[in-house]
């Protein structure tokens, strides 16, 4: 396989597009689309996203110190591109694209998860990291929320039935087939019982 250098940029794909939401107390609540963020700890858990200072929810995180990372599936895709291209200082997207505003039972945090998505991950901010172009928000992870249809009899997420999609340098796709588990490739292999 032959390489050539690629002009700066950041090549790393694919990466979860994920709807962030978050809000202030008597003020509309915000939906902001998302593609940096990711897990950075196990132990405690930790997650980060990175925000344009000039984008309306970095403000709103920035003084709540809190926000819901909501997992996109594929029916849910061109209402999180559509989140991405309008700004929550004109628009009311929960209203817009007729998604529900659900609040955590435990109240981990005081701004609304995403009904429809199929997973909603509950965040404290710990820190902020100006970085240059964006702001990273390395966040806790208090709380996580699970659509029970996508959690099997033996307590598994089955993700591949939640069609979570990625984002690739512009594109979106859907996620594929499971082609292996963590481990997998030296496993022993079962015998067969004859």
């Amino acid at each position: 396989m032959s390489k050539i250098r690629f002009p700066g940029n950041a090549a790393l794909a694919p990466l979860p597009v994920v709807m962030v939401s978050c809000g202030k107390e008597n003020e509309t609540p915000n939906i902001i689309t998302v593609a940096w963020t990711g897990i950075i700890n196990s132990h405690p858990a930790k997650t980060y996203i990175s925000v344009r200072p000039e984008r309306h929810s970095h403000d709103i995180i920035k003084e709540t110190g809190e926000f819901v990372i909501n997992l996109t599936s594929s029916d849910l895709i061109r209402k999180c591109d559509s989140c991405g291209v309008y700004t929550g200082k004109k628009v009311d997207k929960f209203k817009k694209y007729n998604l529900t505003a659900e609040y955590p039972d435990n109240k981990e945090v005081s701004c609304p998860m995403i009904a429809e998505s199929p997973v909603s991950i509950c965040c404290k901010v710990d820190q902020i990291i100006p970085l240059g172009s964006h702001d990273m928000f390395i966040a806790d992870i208090v709380g996580v929320y699970i659509d029970e249809s996508l959690v099997d009899e033996n307590n598994k997420i089955d993700y591949e039935k939640a069609s979570l999609v990625t984002y690739t340098h512009g594109g979106y796709y859907a996620q594929g087939k499971k082609v292996g588990s963590f481990g997998y490739s030296v496993a022993k292999k079962k015998k067969k019982s004859k």
